[in-house]
């Protein structure tokens, strides 16, 4: 299956690298100096489980060089969702799909009017990765992808796709629930990237603290009853598993917001906190530790002018 990863930061380096080691035609989207290391030495992945590199990789700065593609693996930030979008127009087999990895809920709707819905698959990645050095990723923890139809049909293009993603070793589950699926990866996104990103601290000391964790919860809670109102069949019981399962599955983690502000770029506050406001204010629910964090972030912005960090949630 002919593959492009549309953006190489840690999940698309991670995903497409597995994808490669397992046979499948691979094209990395990338530019700067990734794009030159990926070139000239492939793509190395460490850390908890066997260290591989695939060499030589194929690695482009225009996506429509090797198109068309079976499958886009869509892992740009969410604030490049439009312009990244626009570049894939025409990249697609006539029976291809693009598969969003991103953080947030609002890209498929974004992807679906530029690239038309049928071609558009619901995405989660629960992978830890980091990108250590242009080429170098270091997986921290997990390392699975689930993929769905946006409406939860089993379809014969999701299970050829599955199938792809488990023969690479990666395929964590069939989506039977789109909205489910992603407001529980919203909830955990809103909790750990904002409160590590605002302390700039891994996971583990700020689950230990008993402030900063009541503070996890709060934030949890907040978009629990935000998801609630949007249908989402999310359990109350989520919340204490994901904070157990990060207190001892994820004390080195630091998620990828914080690494965009170690490296002094934008943050993706709008896509994660914003869009929690967003829907909050559309149902009419209060959600004022939410609201603290998203103006924090929106401050701490590297990519916001001095004198105006972004627009408002509701803008």
């Amino acid at each position: 299956m002919k593959i492009l990863v549309m953006g190489t930061g840690g999940i698309g380096a991670f995903v497409g690298a597995y994808l490669q080691r397992a046979g499948e035609e691979v094209v990395f989207c990338a530019r700067g100096a990734m794009l030159h290391a990926l070139r000239k030495r492939g793509l190395t992945i460490g850390g908890i489980r066997e260290e591989f590199t695939v060499c030589p990789v194929t690695a482009t700065e225009e996506p429509r060089d090797y198109a068309p593609y079976d499958l886009i693996l869509f892992c740009v930030k969410s604030y490049d969702t439009e312009s990244a979008g626009r570049r894939l127009i025409g990249c697609l087999k006539p029976e291809g799909a693009v598969i969003t990895l991103q953080n947030g809920i609002e890209n498929e709707h974004r992807l679906s009017e530029i690239l038309g819905a049928n071609k558009v698959l619901a995405g989660n990645s629960r992978i830890g990765a980091e990108v250590k050095a242009p080429g170098i990723v270091h997986h921290s923890s997990t390392g699975f992808v689930d993929i769905g139809e946006l409406d939860s049909r089993d379809t014969e293009r999701v299970r050829r796709f599955a199938a792809v993603f488990e023969r690479a070793g990666i395929l964590g589950y069939v989506v039977d629930n789109f909205l489910k699926a992603r407001w529980e990866k919203l909830l955990g996104n809103c909790c750990y990237n904002v409160v590590s990103t605002l302390t700039r601290r891994p996971l583990g000391p700020l689950l230990d603290d008993p402030d900063t964790a009541r503070l996890m919860r709060t934030l949890m809670e907040e978009g629990l009853s935000v998801a609630h109102a949007e249908g989402a069949p999310v359990k109350p019981e989520f919340i204490d598993n994901s904070l157990k399962f990060a207190r001892e599955r994820l004390r080195k983690n630091r998620p990828s917001t914080l690494q965009d502000l170690e490296r002094g770029k934008p943050l993706e506050y709008d896509a994660i906190s914003g869009a929690v406001i967003r829907v909050a204010r559309r149902h009419g629910i209060p959600v004022p530790v939410t609201e603290a964090m998203y103006a924090l972030l929106k401050m701490l912005d590297p990519a916001a002018p001095p004198d105006s960090a972004g627009k408002p949630a509701g803008g």
